[in-house]
């Protein structure tokens, strides 16, 4: 070999170990996208609701919302997306409190007002810590665990550990490392990725029934992954595609709104599905 292709070959290696130590120690700022906000920011909606703080014992700080509707029927567990604050995010408490529920939200670790560092397991935790706050609060069956997104497998750990009414998943991804791969396959993903997230394991211990709603033009995650993880666990999991919807627009659809009222509402609709069986009757 010759000292001109050992030069480059150097070069070419050292590309890439400069390319992994730079994914390794940045993949936060790819990953998410977090709205912070000063703790006296005053959130503002045109229906009621209440600021609520998680003190950690690990020093960590979680902040959130929960709207509440008289008479409630129960309350929707929602994990958000990687972007952003509950600041933009709370607008979409009012596609459940008009059908009748409670809907409660946290920010996770830097983003909105909650402080802390960001590990997949606190990510867990902090969630889990939150459902037990909910069972203090709510009869276990009346909670709905609702995942959007990156909160999808975060919603999807958290009912695996528990046994709410039901998980709703919106635009889920299959496994965090898979789809990360999708995208890094030329770098050693399994050795350099921080989070894992591995959706279609936790799905296979989840015993309440399953709801994935899915755009059918989802390009950021495909709906092949709901198709894969209905797989997982095709006794309790229903997927609905919503024809022509894409990652972040299911609510501009009709047939989303109908669905999710369908879901929370319908006994009916719930038995043609087959989810009052004598181990998970809805309550």
């Amino acid at each position: 070999m010759t000292a001109d292709w050992t030069i480059w070959l150097m070069w070419i290696g050292g590309i890439y170990v400069a390319l992994c130590l730079v994914f390794y120690f940045c993949q936060d700022f790819f990953f998410f996208r977090p709205e912070l906000l000063p703790k006296n920011f005053q959130y503002k909606y045109p229906f009621p609701f209440e600021e609520v703080h998680f003190d950690m014992e690990d020093g960590g700080y979680i902040n959130g919302l929960h709207f509440k509707v008289p008479n409630s029927k129960g309350v929707i567990y929602y994990l958000k997306g990687n972007s952003k604050s509950v600041k933009g995010w709370g607008k979409f408490a009012r596609d459940f409190i008009g059908k009748g529920y409670d809907f409660f939200m946290v920010d996770y670790r830097g983003f909105g007002k909650s402080r802390g560092k960001v590990l997949e397991a606190t990510l867990y935790n902090d969630a889990q810590f939150v459902y037990k706050w909910l069972k203090d609060r709510y009869d276990e069956k009346e909670i709905i665990v609702y995942g959007r997104s990156l909160g999808s497998g975060i919603a999807t750990r958290v009912a695996s550990w528990n046994h709410p009414q039901m998980l709703i998943l919106d635009s889920p991804y299959y496994s965090f490392i898979g789809n990360v791969k999708r995208y890094g396959f030329i770098l050693p993903i399994k050795w350099l990725l921080k989070y894992k997230i591995r959706t279609n394991e936790f799905i296979r211990a989840v015993e309440c029934p399953i709801f994935i709603l899915h755009g059918t033009k989802d390009r950021l995650f495909p709906i092949s992954y709901s198709q894969r993880l209905q797989a997982e666990a095709p006794d309790r999991v229903t997927l609905f595609p919503i024809e022509g919807a894409h990652h972040n627009n299911l609510p501009e659809f009709p047939d989303y709104h109908d669905l999710i009222y369908d879901i929370l509402n319908d006994d009916d609709f719930l038995k043609r599905h087959d989810f009052y069986s004598d181990h998970n009757a809805i309550v």
